[in-house]
């Protein structure tokens, strides 16, 4: 898996895979590219976690292809970590007429053909961010049927100073949990909290 500096004109075939967690596996990806025909010695990988940036593999492969050749991988997706990041690698690839070729999209790819595959190509990239639309939509209204049902998603938020304060001022008076929640509607949960705060304050600053 490498670079062979003795390159055809043109029309090479070059494989590339990559795993970006643990649990995914290269062996899938590598036996495709050879059963698709490419030699082990044209298939680059790399197996750096999603956190790394810097994609040596990848690197490696760009910097030998040529005008001609077509870059083939399992999926598209293999290409970059983020549709955006996928699409403007096919853009550069194919400004410099290299073309790119999937094995097992549901729809399969090979932007080196002007027509249909081209037209494969825009539309996985379109559903691609249509899911990404809906997934922001579904979010924001279940968000929105929570909010409009008295519940709030994340973080709570703080209860005014004033209560506050108020049910420290019952506390100190002697008044019961129970009590100083109904009297200020601040639930238990959140008075344990608050009081919790106040007597570690009158620990380390003891009046005199």
């Amino acid at each position: 898996m490498g670079t062979d500096d003795r390159h055809p004109v043109q029309g090479l075939e070059l494989g590339y895979a990559r795993v970006s967690t643990t649990k995914q596996h290269l062996e899938r990806q590598l036996d495709a590219l050879t059963e698709a025909g490419i030699p082990v010695e044209r298939i680059y990988v790399d197996k750096k976690s999603g956190a790394t940036v810097e994609r040596p593999g990848l690197a490696d492969l760009l910097a030998y292809a040529r005008p001609g050749d077509t870059v083939v991988v399992h999926t598209l997706d293999r290409l970059g970590r983020n549709l955006r990041e996928v699409l403007n690698l096919v853009h550069d690839l194919g400004e410099k007429h290299i073309g790119v070729r999937s094995l097992a999209d549901p729809i399969p790819i090979n932007t080196a053909d002007e027509g249909m595959g081209r037209i494969a190509f825009l539309l996985l990239a379109l559903f691609a961010e249509m899911e990404r639309t809906f997934t922001a939509e579904r979010a924001a209204h279940a968000r929105a049927v929570a909010e409009a049902a008295g519940r709030r998603i994340g973080r709570p938020v703080a209860h005014p100073a004033d209560k506050i304060e108020y049910a420290r001022l019952l506390k100190r008076q002697g008044s019961s949990l129970g009590e100083i929640a109904a009297k200020t509607g601040i639930p238990k949960t959140s008075l344990h909290r608050y009081l919790a705060a106040q007597s570690v304050s009158e620990t380390s600053n003891p009046t005199h």
